[in-house]
């Protein structure tokens, strides 16, 4: 009997102590106070001059490996309203015809919020690109083992993406963004335009430090791996935000 009431006690500390980590972890994740339905309006048929975006983006927003657009449905609030102020500023530039850029200046800042607030509240089950689809039409696509040793552990020249980005790039509200499940193109043009620095929006520099070190294998082992890696921790079936 008194081996049973240690055992729960210990139990109970457990429980004790971790409930209150997940909560905390979600509380970060900022879900956005803009309008939600204006933002689902802008998103599926545009304002004004500025189209839909999902007519880049995808009907549900993941993305489309053939156009170079990233997935940004489930992505963190701030970061998305950083994005859309850095392309109305155009301190962040798009260069396939600036479309971008065009497109967030023709929002309000009130629209951006609320496109931005959408988005982060929007779940869908979309898992990665496609990779042996995308090798099939001759994209040169990387080694997911590799890219894992990457992304989790580092190398000597490379921090490991984990210690800003969370595990498998789950993501570190408000800073550092969802990569996990990011479509596979996008990540890898990404991380070359911080490689050669035609994308400096970056905190402190700190994506072009990390890119200018990394070779044309590391971009694509890293992207594989993350496009297709798993929320989850081995053994654990928690996450601290609820992404899909």
């Amino acid at each position: 009997m008194r081996r049973y009431l240690i055992l729960m006690s210990a139990m109970a500390f457990v429980a004790g102590t971790l409930a209150p980590t997940t909560a905390m972890s979600a509380a970060q994740y900022s879900k956005g106070d803009g309008n939600v339905n204006n933002g689902k309006t802008i998103f599926e048929q545009g304002k004004g001059d500025v189209p839909a975006c999902n007519s880049c983006h995808g009907m549900d927003g993941d993305g489309d490996d053939n156009l170079g657009t990233p997935r940004l449905t489930g992505q963190g609030f701030t970061f998305l309203l950083k994005q859309l102020e850095d392309f109305a500023t155009d301190k962040r530039m798009d260069e396939t015809m600036f479309v971008m850029n065009a497109n967030a200046k023709g929002m309000s800042p009130q629209d951006r919020r609320d496109v931005a607030t959408y988005l982060s509240q929007k779940r869908n089950s979309f898992a990665g690109s496609d990779l042996k689809e995308l090798t099939t039409n001759g994209v040169a696509t990387g080694k997911t083992n590799f890219g894992k040793s990457l992304v989790e552990i580092g190398s000597p020249e490379l921090s490991a993406c984990k210690s800003c980005h969370g595990h498998a790039g789950r993501g570190a509200p408000p800073i550092y963004p969802v990569i996990l499940n990011q479509r596979y193109t996008y990540l890898v043009s990404q991380l070359k335009k911080f490689r050669d620095g035609s994308r400096a929006n970056d905190p402190m520099g700190q994506m072009r430090a990390i890119a200018r070190k990394m070779t044309d294998d590391d971009i694509h082992n890293a992207a594989a791996y993350l496009t297709t890696a798993k929320n989850s921790t081995p053994g654990n079936i928690h996450t601290p935000y609820t992404f899909h």
